[in-house]
């Protein structure tokens, strides 16, 4: 039987498998219009905290000592928490089934660059093609 890890060796493993599941849930809430905007006003607010280009100084008590890591995974949590239980594992159940708003919106956006990766390919090779045909602005004398 292999000995357990450290206590901070288990909770960083538990932090890095809850951060992505809980963001991804967190997203699927804040699209949820049953929740109320109270909430989800705050975790804008602290994630906007977090992308600010203004830095709290370290001189703030608390405050000046949150890494910004941390105040999202708080705010994170924070949101979750006070969103209504039955809400919460409606939208746990569709990402563990792969039917939620993350997921569809995930498919979308792939599905959108491929068609215009796509896109942009056939109108390089389209030019590569022709190219005698085309002069460039350069050329242009």
């Amino acid at each position: 039987m292999p000995a357990p890890l450290p206590s901070i060796l288990s909770r960083a493993k538990t932090v890095l498998v809850d951060v992505p599941r809980h963001g991804k849930l967190a997203y699927c809430l804040l699209r949820d219009d049953r929740i109320p905007v109270a909430p989800k006003a705050v975790l804008v607010a602290a994630l906007g905290v977090i992308i600010s280009p203004l830095d709290f100084p370290a001189w703030i008590p608390v405050l000046g000592e949150f890494d910004m890591l941390a105040l999202g995974i708080l705010a994170v949590e924070t949101f979750i928490e006070a969103c209504p239980a039955e809400i919460r594992r409606e939208h746990e159940a569709a990402l563990k089934a792969g039917q939620s708003v993350w997921d569809r919106d995930v498919r979308d956006t792939v599905g959108a660059a491929r068609h215009g990766l796509g896109r942009a390919v056939d109108r390089i090779r389209s030019r590569v093609r022709h190219r005698d045909e085309y002069q460039s602005m350069s050329e242009v004398g």
